[in-house]
């Protein structure tokens, strides 16, 4: 896959989390009962960053943890013989809790469905809200996320790539395709 463009800069991509952040906050009326669970592995950083945003507009320190959904997969019998799984990390109880899982990128909706899984199988939240960077369309499931930074529309011959400086030295969002 090639880059055809790039679709979001540092600058797109920062003033994205915190319209994001600010979102959040209006609809759950503050922060004091939220906790924010990213999906590994971009899902994390950008979670971080809601986490310190929710932070200077309410003076919440509103939990943060991660998750990974490798076990929740419905596609574990096809995928790799020894699928690699990252540890998840919640040092939080979810129940009675909004949960607010945080992704990159929402496609078919499958990872989305999975992390709902992966929270309810440490608790019964309040609620459980969905935060993605970029909406590219194509669901394959009845899940659409609560807060999105950009909606990209995309063939699914096309892919998004967000890069993020924890993985890839660099943050922007590029449209990929074939040459």
């Amino acid at each position: 896959m090639k880059i055809k463009a790039q679709i979001m800069d540092e600058t797109a991509v920062r003033r994205a989390i915190i319209r994001i952040s600010h979102q959040i906050v209006e609809k759950n009326k503050g922060a004091e009962n939220l906790v924010l669970v990213g999906i590994l592995r971009r899902g994390e950083p950008i979670a971080r960053e809601i986490k310190e945003n929710i932070l200077k507009i309410e003076g919440v320190d509103v939990p943060c943890g991660s998750i990974d959904i490798g076990f929740y997969r419905d596609d574990l019998e096809t995928a790799a013989d020894n699928p690699t799984v990252m540890q998840t990390k919640l040092p939080f109880s979810v129940d009675d809790r909004d949960v607010v899982l945080v992704d990159d990128v929402i496609y078919t909706g499958r990872t989305a469905r999975a992390a709902i899984e992966a929270v309810f199988s440490g608790g019964r939240p309040r609620s459980i809200q969905l935060a993605e960077l970029i909406d590219r369309g194509h669901r394959e499931l009845p899940i659409r996320p609560d807060y999105a930074g950009k909606n990209i529309p995309s063939s699914k011959s096309e892919q998004i790539e967000v890069r993020l400086p924890e993985y890839d030295g660099e943050t922007g969002v590029y449209l990929l395709g074939r040459e």
